[in-house]
């Protein structure tokens, strides 16, 4: 074989790359990684695999890092939460590349079956308040802050301190899917709990939820220094949560390997709307993800063209 047909042929390959997307333990992250699926075995004509147990957006990072196929892609990166993974990845190492983010919001909540009597952060520093969601006696109110491996996990306990309700409130630091349980239970059985959560997501869908006022945001209302040992001593957040930015990531080796892909990756964007659907479809509705994805690529064509041919 000569040499320009050796090369054809690798380039061939090359561009049919098979592309693999992470699974994520929450629906949005869920319903986008069925979606990119659909397209790429769809209209593109490729392949792709969604790799189970790949809920570590660490490692996910890493392998989109290293570029070797093992996860090309990272469906649902929430920022800031993902900041230490931005800055490594997409920032200094420019090996992951994203696409423009839609908005989603974040908060602490209670059911609203509590709504009457919590209403704000100032209502926390009520003794009698926090007592009602002290599950384990030690005299603190539990709240959900999230899991350990986040950056909001740490965000929100600055936030009780700097607030000064440490001394009232304790974090509950366990895994979303463990959160989820005890949510169900809490919900059906109308007790009190207090968490953490982010929109678009299935539990607004699923359950009444109200969210706490705090003050809203001024200059200097937050000063973090999440890598220092003392994170939490040197560290002040005296405001509500911007707007989080959602992205999709992918490895920059896809350019060479599945250059179309890439593209396409690229020009996603998401209406935060069409998210709450495909949540609520999947999570709600008991619908299964691969149809629901196959479904709507078929009938958005005119949206999916876009996406492909940019």
């Amino acid at each position: 074989m000569s040499a320009s047909l050796l090369f054809l042929a690798s380039t061939t390959s090359a561009q049919n790359s098979k592309i693999s997307i992470a699974e994520l333990p929450w629906s949005g992250a869920n319903a986008i990684a069925h979606i990119i699926q659909a397209i790429i075995i769809g209209p593109m004509g490729g392949e792709a695999e969604i790799i189970k147990g790949t809920s570590d957006s660490s490692i996910i990072f890493a392998s989109m890092d290293k570029g070797n196929g093992y996860v090309d892609v990272h469906p649902d990166i929430y920022m800031p939460i993902q900041v230490h993974n931005w800055n490594r990845y997409v920032k200094e190492n420019k090996t992951v590349v994203v696409n423009k983010p839609y908005k989603g919001t974040q908060g602490m909540f209670v059911p609203n079956y509590l709504a009457a009597k919590i209403t704000s952060f100032e209502d926390l520093a009520d003794p009698k308040i926090a007592k009602l969601f002290d599950q384990d006696g030690d005299g603190k109110g539990e709240y959900w802050a999230g899991d350990v491996s986040w950056t909001s996990t740490k965000e929100w306990q600055i936030k009780f301190k700097s607030y000064g309700l440490e001394k009232l409130w304790e974090p509950l630091i366990i895994s979303d899917q463990k959160f989820q349980e005890k949510l169900r239970k809490a919900y059906n059985a109308q007790t009190p709990i207090l968490f953490y959560y982010w929109t678009p997501e299935w539990i607004f869908s699923s359950y009444n939820l109200s969210q706490l006022n705090e003050p809203i945001i001024y200059e200097g209302c937050q000063t973090l220094d999440l890598e220092k040992e003392n994170w939490l001593e040197v560290s002040t957040f005296r405001c509500k949560h911007r707007d989080t930015e959602i992205w999709v990531g992918h490895s920059k080796s896809l350019e060479e390997r599945n250059p179309a892909v890439a593209k396409m990756l690229t020009n996603i964007a998401i209406n935060p709307e069409t998210v709450n659907e495909w949540i609520m479809n999947i999570r709600y509705n008991e619908k299964n993800a691969h149809n629901i994805a196959k479904n709507w690529v078929e009938e958005n064509m005119n949206i999916v063209n876009l996406w492909i041919n940019g």
